[in-house]
């Protein structure tokens, strides 16, 4: 079994990395910077997007961070991060919801587009109150985002939260200071974190 990482330590290639650390995969990462590497040959022939991260397992590639987490979860079965059945309604809802809406809303809020309300008709999100105010029933309706049992799910959803807030682009609320709190204390989130961290100080 050959399982690769692509990524930058400074990029969304974290969430891929921590997601890694949880299923307690042997794996190699491969760094890109952003400028070069990450716009040519022979990373396009494994995303042609030239962003980070990706994987290749097996000779297969999986690109996007949600697809990421999700095939990561199916792939290594014992560590019990994939949906049961009670659970796989809300796991996948709200990891689409964060790949989606989230995402669009929270990039769009950073770069300054505010949608009238025409246009609040035509995107996928509406606007961007109704968004967060979403995602904070979500994250205040149980402990992790399927339910009472962390899942791959919370990986995803639980980075756009503490990103999120990190970064300016959600508001700190209650709900989700006491999701990251929960997150941030997992050991392969440490892991990973260290692990990323370092590369950092290397590069610096």
């Amino acid at each position: 079994m050959t399982l690769t990482l692509y990524t930058n330590p400074m990029s969304r290639g974290r969430i891929a990395r921590w997601m890694l650390e949880e299923v307690d995969a042997e794996y190699e990462t491969v760094v890109l910077d952003y400028d070069t590497a990450m716009k040519a040959e022979p990373y396009l022939s494994i995303n042609p997007m030239a962003k980070v991260p990706a994987i290749v397992h097996n000779h297969k590639t999986v690109t996007e961070c949600a697809a990421i987490c999700a095939y990561l979860a199916d792939a290594f079965p014992d560590a019990d991060l994939a949906p049961r059945d009670e659970e796989r309604a809300d796991y996948y809802r709200w990891l689409f919801y964060a790949a989606g809406p989230v995402e669009a809303a929270t990039g769009n809020r950073a770069l300054g587009v505010v949608p009238d309300a025409a246009q609040q008709r035509m995107i996928g999100y509406g606007s961007f109150d109704r968004v967060i105010d979403v995602l904070e029933q979500a994250v205040a309706a149980h402990s992790y985002i399927a339910g009472d049992r962390f899942t791959a799910a919370d990986v995803y959803v639980g980075s756009q939260v503490i990103w999120g807030m990190q970064f300016g682009w959600l508001p700190k609320r209650e709900a989700f200071a006491d999701y990251a709190a929960r997150l941030i204390e997992r050991p392969a989130y440490l892991r990973a974190a260290a692990l990323d961290d370092a590369l950092i100080a290397v590069a610096a």
